[in-house]
């Protein structure tokens, strides 16, 4: 009888064999092309990186080489209360967004209850909120001079503070709910998508060896997604690092906010550079951390098998108790501030234009563009170097370009201040020996340093978007036009850029978002009486006049919904093995 398993599986490595003969003319061409990348692609990358390193190689030569060392004096002062102040906020506010995030994530994902389509997308829009205006906005609400506390001595008829007690919402607890109610999801967004990925083979089988739904969350589901809720975390804390308005406002003094006292308020740059490095060596402990936490286990699926999610039905209190649960993240990190903000805007519109929202709002808008077009231009450049002409100095170089994101925009500001301030007086200096008159500050004092913050700190986000749509284009289509006598310029621009334009204008849309966003490196960078709707609303608020802020900070949050909604399409929008969830 013939052997019938031998004959079946005889034939595969032939058409192995003829498949990769078949490829051998794109596989050459392909090497071909990479032998003949031309040296300037090395060249760009290696001019990319050396600005985006700029401002940390600043600060770390301002901070080691001091003009006076006042090491001494921030180690007994201002550095161990400002540390201490930064661990207790980023911790508490870690672990909060951590809970609320993979709790929710967890509900919308694998259980069926009233509103849950709805909330599945509310429970991302804080994210479209800076925290400086969520801290504005219970500030106003909160404090003692506001509605509720003033409504409680009426209806209480208590007329001192000491009648009664009320928590402080200026303060670290203060802080971290407020953070906490703004930031939980990007812990949401990346545990929802890790738990809609997972396959409910595994969840079944850890059901069938006798475990509960809550242990088969704690003992398969959550060490499955440990890796992408690490991230949000990650993301999380860098958040709170960076941040200067809503601690400034709240009288937290974390290290942003004492970096932007000893250089502005005590003028004394070289204990704000010194500051300042130990914040980076806060994000490089921050990383590293965030990289064990990812690799520590390996956790990955022993089935290909991907089927539709069994939403488990909760009605009654359950179903109550679910959407409840899923529907106070979202009443206090965007309904809140969104009624407070939208009632003053309505109220006090007209003093909020005439006040210079307009001015504001076109300033913000022509930074906005041109930041977000420099950002993709290099992300642009970075990504295809990449592809074209990757070698061992190119593929760490366009990884390293993108870690700007992770630097604060207080250090970001101080590293790129004194670079630039030094070129202005060079170059004014040549002007004046030269020809007699003064430059002045070309770039130190322009929006050229503020261009160049936005693009080295959000090169990341553009750059992640643009990698992703290279990355769906076959390598063939390269070859197949290098062959045909193009060049690597010429198909980028004839094949490669036709197919980019939808990656390209969500790159441009979500740096856009951010730089509107962005408020401590417009803060210390941007030109003598230029403001933006950030800078805008954080001067109005600092001295109480948040009715007239209102209108800008409900301008940038409509703005900040239309990327966050893209982005929870993106990710909720299917899974293996099913069209949608």
């Amino acid at each position: 009888m013939p052997d019938l398993g031998h004959q079946s599986a005889s034939p595969r490595p032939l058409r192995e064999v003829l498949l990769r003969i078949s490829q051998m003319p794109h596989t050459i061409a392909a090497w071909r092309q990479k032998q003949r990348a031309s040296p300037a692609w090395t060249a760009v990358v290696a001019v990319i990186l050396a600005v985006v390193a700029l401002p940390v190689a600043t600060v770390f030569v301002l901070a080691l080489a001091p003009e006076e060392n006042i090491w001494p004096h921030l180690l007994r002062t201002v550095l161990p209360g400002a540390v201490v102040r930064t661990l207790l906020l980023a911790g508490g506010v870690a672990v909060i967004a951590f809970a609320v995030g993979t709790t929710t994530a967890w509900l919308v994902t694998m259980y069926r209850f009233t509103g849950r389509v709805v909330l599945d997308r509310l429970l991302v829009l804080p994210l479209a909120v800076p925290t400086y205006i969520v801290a504005y906005c219970y500030v106003e609400l909160f404090d003692y001079a506001g509605p509720v506390q003033t409504g409680m001595r009426s209806f209480f008829g208590w007329t001192s503070p000491t009648d009664y007690w009320f928590p402080q919402v200026r303060s670290l607890g203060g802080a971290v709910f407020i953070f906490a109610s703004v930031l939980y999801p990007y812990v949401y967004l990346t545990a929802r998508a890790s738990f809609a990925q997972q396959s409910v083979c595994a969840l079944e089988v850890a059901r069938t060896l006798g475990r509960s739904p809550l242990g088969a969350f704690f003992e398969v589901a959550l060490p499955l997604a440990r890796p992408a809720i690490a991230a949000g975390v990650a993301l999380v804390i860098m958040e709170c690092l960076n941040d200067l308005g809503a601690v400034q406002y709240l009288g937290v003094d974390t290290l942003s906010a004492s970096i932007y006292a000893t250089w502005l308020q005590r003028s004394n740059l070289g204990g704000a550079a010194q500051l300042s490095a130990i914040m980076l060596v806060f994000v490089a402990a921050l990383f590293a951390i965030e990289r064990k936490a990812r690799s520590g286990a390996r956790t990955h699926h022993t089935t290909g098998r991907y089927r539709a999610i069994p939403f488990q039905d909760l009605q009654g209190w359950q179903g109550a108790v679910a959407a409840m649960l899923a529907a106070l993240p979202v009443l206090f990190g965007f309904v809140v501030p969104l009624v407070v903000l939208a009632q003053n805007a309505m109220t006090h519109a007209s003093e909020a234009i005439a006040g210079g929202y307009i001015s504001a709002a076109r300033n913000s808008l022509l930074l906005s563009c041109i930041a977000g077009f420099a950002a993709v231009s290099v992300a642009l450049t970075l990504g295809y170097a990449h592809r074209v002409a990757g070698n061992g100095f190119i593929r760490p170089a366009v990884r390293l370009a993108g870690l700007g994101y992770a630097v604060p925009g207080t250090v970001l500001a101080i590293g790129l201040l004194i670079p630039l301030a030094a070129i202005d007086n060079r170059v004014d200096a040549i002007f004046r020996s030269t020809f007699g008159i003064s430059t002045g500050l070309l770039l130190s004092g322009s929006l050229v340093a503020i261009t160049l913050a936005y693009v080295i700190r959000f090169l990341a986000v553009a750059l992640g978007q643009i990698e992703a749509g290279l990355g769906r284009i076959s390598p063939s289509l390269d070859a197949a036009a290098r062959t045909l006598g193009e060049t690597a310029l010429s198909t980028l621009w004839r094949v490669h850029f036709p197919l980019l334009l939808p990656p390209l204008g969500a790159a441009a849309l979500l740096v856009f978002v951010d730089c509107m966003k962005e408020l401590p490196a417009t803060l210390l960078l941007r030109p003598f009486n230029f403001e933006t709707l950030a800078t805008h609303v954080y001067t109005l608020a600092s001295i109480e006049q948040l009715e007239q802020a209102a209108l800008g900070a409900l301008t940038i949050i409509l703005v900040g919904l239309i990327p966050v909604l893209l982005l929870h399409r993106a990710i909720a929008g299917g899974r293996p093995g099913t069209r949608g969830i």
